[in-house]
């Protein structure tokens, strides 16, 4: 079967490998049906990660269930399913407590290469999304929308959730990928009056203000701050979503915040430290980690979806085939695409 495969910074190739088969009896075999590039893959696209050469890539996709184990009684052969870069056990103390990214019946990285033919799915009897009827019942446009509740989607929810977004909020949304063009669709979701996005971008901006932001800040830093003072009258916000991961980014969030406020970080970390005394002096709240993408979806998202409530595939810019993961990666490298679909069968 075909499978991205990383080589080296900037290179990524199609290569040849056996199709997986079950080795576990939670286990389930995936047809891919579509996939992406995520965000967070070009930190070890760009060489900002580590990551070794020849391994396969993608952590996000929709299918068909082709195998199960004995154990996946829940999902059946032939099921349309979200795929989410989660694998929760649906048992566990985390899975429970409505955090299946902290799955403890989980072990990171070995389930990756989304962007394949088929895929090997651990926890499925529980971490799988079922959709209703097939592929062929839905618009190319429903489906991008499908695919963003594996990541993207969710992880924007988890920002707003963590940041405990309330009916009549005023939120601030760091970052205008298509993490934080979802944190914009999820605190409208979560009934915030107000939805400042911080985006320099002109189609990002035209994006968030379409998915429900009432207002655009293109300045960064203490630029950034002021303007979202002057927006406040001062008083800042009431929760704010950091889609970013940078040391700036987060240092900016607890500036922008009312005493009280809350930060919902979904942004991967990239740096090991960080001072929180500002945290300290302004009673700040810092939340936010690995989405739960299992329990949104299954809560709120994929019925919010299937209703027309939201439509997050529309960050979805550019569309390319498996053979073209090269194009796919250099469109958003380049910012040519907000995010990069990729269509493996029909």
């Amino acid at each position: 079967m075909k499978v991205a495969t990383f080589m080296e910074p900037g290179k990524m190739v199609i290569t040849e490998r056996d199709k997986p088969v079950i080795e576990a009896e939670s286990d389930a075999i995936i047809k891919i049906v579509r996939a992406c590039v995520c965000d967070s893959d070009l930190w070890w696209y760009r060489g900002i990660a580590d990551r070794p050469s020849g391994s396969y890539a993608g952590h996000e996709a929709i299918g068909i269930i082709e195998e199960v184990g004995s154990d996946v009684t829940n999902v059946v052969v032939g099921d349309f399913v979200v795929v989410p870069f989660t694998h929760g056990c649906g048992h566990c103390v985390a899975c429970k407590a409505g955090f299946d990214g902290n799955c403890t019946n989980h072990v990171p990285g070995k389930n990756i290469g989304y962007q394949a033919e088929y895929l090997r799915y651990t926890n499925a009897d529980w971490a799988l999304v079922k959709i209703p009827g097939q592929p062929s019942d839905y618009s190319e446009e429903k489906l991008n929308s499908l695919l963003t509740l594996s990541d993207v989607m969710a992880t924007g929810y988890h920002a707003a959730k963590t940041a405990e977004v309330k009916e009549g909020d005023t939120v601030v949304v760091m970052g205008d990928g298509a993490v934080g063009l979802c944190g914009v669709i999820a605190a409208k979701l979560l009934g915030a009056k107000r939805i400042i996005a911080m985006s320099r971008h002109k189609d990002r901006q035209e994006l968030a203000l379409e998915f429900g932001a009432t207002d655009i800040i293109a300045e960064r830093g203490e630029e950034a701050v002021e303007k979202l003072m002057a927006l406040t009258n001062g008083d800042g916000a009431d929760a704010i979503l950091e889609c970013v991961g940078t040391e700036q980014s987060v240092e900016t969030a607890v500036q922008l915040g009312r005493p009280g406020a809350i930060v919902g970080r979904v942004g991967v970390p990239q740096k090991a430290e960080m001072n929180t005394n500002n945290l300290f002096w302004k009673n700040i709240g810092l939340r936010g980690g690995i989405a739960s993408v299992t329990t949104f979806d299954k809560e709120v998202l994929l019925e919010a979806v299937l209703n027309d409530k939201i439509n997050p595939g529309k960050v979805f810019t550019k569309s390319f085939a498996l053979d073209d993961i090269q194009a796919a990666y250099e469109a958003m490298d380049k910012r040519e695409a907000i995010k990069s679909l990729v269509i493996v069968s029909q």
